[in-house]
This record gives C-alpha cells, sequence and structure tokens, in this order.
C-alpha cells in the first residue's frame, strides 16, 4: 500500500459517504488529514477515530463556496500540520429536476458546490504546492460527466467542468512538479443513498444499468486515491479514472 508518512492532506465534503472514506485511506496511509465539510458532528467523530488509531486528523468546518471560509480552512492546516501536500476535492451535492422545472437558484447551488467550490479550494491550496514545488490535487468527478443523464443537467454540467478544469491545472502546473488528476465514480454504496438500496425497484433500475449489476464498495476507491495522491504517479497528469462497473461504456 501507498504510504504517506510526512504528507498532509485536505479532504473536503468529507462528513460522510465517498468522502470520509477516502480521508480515512489518507489517514491509514500515515497522512495528517484535515477534513472538511459544513457539518462539525461528522468531522469531529471522524478526527475522534483517527486520534484513537493513532493518527492526526483535523476538523475544519467550511463553506466550500465561500472563499473567506475555504481560505481559513487552509491557513488551519498549515497552522497545524505546517504544509499540505494533497487536496482531494470531494464536495458535491446533487440535483434530480427537470431542466425546465429546474430554478435558476438550484442551478446555481450545484455550479457554485461541485465547480466553484473545487476552483477555491485548488486555489487556495494551490499557493502553497507552488511555493514548495510539488504536491498532488484529486478532484472527484463523476461519471455523469461522461454520459447524457435525463433530470441532471446542472450536476453532469458541473462534474464536466470538473474534468476540463482537471485538465487544464494539469498543464499549468506540471513543470512544478504538481500532478492534478481527477476520479470519476459512478454509483457506490454509501449512507448517502441508502434510501435508494431499500427500494428493490428503484435498486433493480439501477443495477441494470451497471454492466457489473452492482453498485461499487467506498473501499474500492481507495487503491485508485492513493495512487493519485502518493509518489508513484508523479509521472501521470491531467487523467480521469473511471471507476462505474462500466456503465458510461455504454
Amino acid at each position: 500500500m501507498t504510504q504517506l508518512n510526512g504528507k498532509v492532506a485536505i479532504v473536503t465534503g468529507a462528513g460522510r459517504g465517498l468522502g470520509r472514506s477516502m480521508a480515512k485511506a489518507l489517514a491509514d496511509a500515515g497522512a495528517a488529514v484535515a477534513v472538511a465539510s459544513r457539518t462539525p458532528a461528522e468531522l469531529d467523530s471522524f478526527v475522534d477515530e483517527v486520534k484513537e488509531a493513532g493518527g492526526q486528523a483535523l476538523a475544519c468546518p467550511t463553506d466550500i463556496t465561500d472563499e473567506a471560509s475555504v481560505q481559513r480552512m487552509v491557513d488551519a492546516t498549515v497552522e497545524t500540520f505546517g504544509r499540505v501536500d494533497i487536496l482531494v476535492n470531494n464536495s458535491g451535492i446533487v440535483a434530480s429536476t427537470p431542466l425546465v422545472d429546474q430554478s435558476a437558484d438550484e442551478w446555481d447551488r450545484v455550479i457554485a458546490t461541485n465547480l466553484r467550490g473545487t476552483y477555491l479550494a485548488t486555489r487556495a491550496v494551490g499557493r502553497h504546492l507552488l511555493a514548495q514545488g510539488s504536491g498532488k490535487v484529486v478532484n472527484i468527478a463523476s461519471n455523469f460527466a461522461l454520459q447524457g443523464v435525463a433530470n441532471h443537467a446542472a450536476y453532469s454540467a458541473s462534474k464536466a467542468g470538473v474534468i476540463a478544469f482537471t485538465r487544464s491545472m494539469a498543464i499549468e502546473w506540471a513543470r512544478n512538479d504538481i500532478q492534478v488528476n481527477a476520479i470519476a465514480p459512478g454509483y457506490f454504496a454509501t449512507p448517502l443513498n441508502a434510501e435508494l438500496r431499500d427500494d428493490s425497484d428503484a435498486m433493480a433500475k439501477v443495477v441494470r444499468a451497471i454492466p457489473a449489476h452492482r453498485m461499487g464498495e467506498p473501499d474500492e476507491l481507495k487503491p485508485w486515491l492513493l495512487l493519485l495522491a502518493g509518489n508513484d504517479s508523479n509521472f501521470m497528469t491531467g487523467e480521469v479514472i473511471v471507476i462505474d462497473g462500466g456503465q458510461s461504456v455504454r
């Protein structure tokens, strides 16, 4: 397993679901991890879990759409751990609404969280990565960015924007030894979709759309995240790793 001893990571949207799972993977690999979301109680429970296991963690309640809040997150991380090496941009929201029924406010919320938040966090962390001449940025996109999905125009557009942003920043920062890559997950079994998984008819429809005929498990993202966060990917930048059981291939 990739070892990240001595590295410092920030994971946004880390209160629950895939974000929490990815933050735990980084901590298990030896990184000090600053976790960010709008849910302080969930962040505190994560920090307690990591510290009980002998690791280092910091809770950073953050509104990823707010420039000042994002800057406070980065400042607190550097003040506590002395540096930052890895950024995982995971914060995101989903809206499932037909376009003609979607309010401009809902559209703006999705774009602000999924795309503006990625920009704000990357810019704030990027200043530190450029100063030290190394670093890793892992953006969490979605397989919905690679295929047409009814009633998800805002979400798909935001995640397609994340992929384009990833590729642009990969080129911009390549000469600074900073690698910027993305993971595009499909359906994964997390507490966020527990209601869906409890609905046998809805679940059957989802599974039919996945050639692997199942959802992914959070641990199946772990090796890819650690690859992109560690030194084994130092000559890999601007790539998008799709992990969706073949759904986007159809």
